[in-house]
């Protein structure tokens, strides 16, 4: 199946708008490398987010069995 989604042509940086296809190949590489960035940071975040969530739970659990004293 093909993917028919049209492709992002410009881009906006520092409220600055380019054109993709005026770019430099090393502008070009740099997004693509942040954009490599950003596709590995997302699911760390949410990783993060689950052993934040515990962490908060046990500290809870901790601080409800200190009271018990």
């Amino acid at each position: 199946m093909a993917d028919n989604t049209p492709k992002k042509t410009t881009l906006k940086i520092n409220d600055k708008e380019y054109n993709i296809a005026d770019l430099s190949n090393e502008a070009k590489s740099y997004i693509a490398q942040i954009q490599l960035i950003d596709s590995k940071i997302m699911p760390m975040k949410a990783e993060l987010a689950v052993f934040q969530t515990a962490r908060d739970t046990y500290s809870n659990s901790l601080n409800a069995e200190l009271e018990k004293i």
